[in-house]
């Protein structure tokens, strides 16, 4: 599986974006995915998780009501809309599969996830 984000960028804030993460290969639709991130002279921390099947996500405290996970199997593209953007927000963003998920869960930490992107740059200005 190959993972590639794009729709970083600079911000200022207040101001929204959306991340998009394209998988390959045919075990998207079947994978649980993560967002993650990581700011300069920090670990690498979980942002947001959905199930294989969508219809269950979870947010690490410091996002809940200001970032959405989504996915679109048809399209093999995970996603998170990001709204009312803090400097705090400002990292690089991975998103994570993980392709044989046990039963319909969410996962959080970064060893659940067996593969990753690159990652895409947030920067968000005060």
């Amino acid at each position: 599986v190959q993972l590639v984000e794009s729709g970083g960028g600079s911000v200022q804030a207040g101001g929204s974006l959306r991340l998009s993460c394209a998988a390959s290969g045919r075990t998207f639709s079947s994978s649980a995915m993560g967002w993650f991130r990581q700011a300069p002279g920090k670990e690498r921390e979980f942002v947001a998780a959905i199930t294989w099947r969508g219809g269950t996500v979870y947010y690490t405290d410091s996002v809940k009501g200001r970032f959405t996970i989504s996915r679109d199997n048809a399209k093999n593209t995970l996603y998170i809309q990001m709204n009312s953007l803090s400097p705090q927000d400002t990292a690089r963003y991975y998103c994570a599969a993980r392709t044989t998920p046990t039963g319909n869960y969410y996962y959080t930490a970064e060893y659940d996830y067996e593969y990753w992107g690159q990652g895409t740059q947030v920067t968000v200005s005060s």
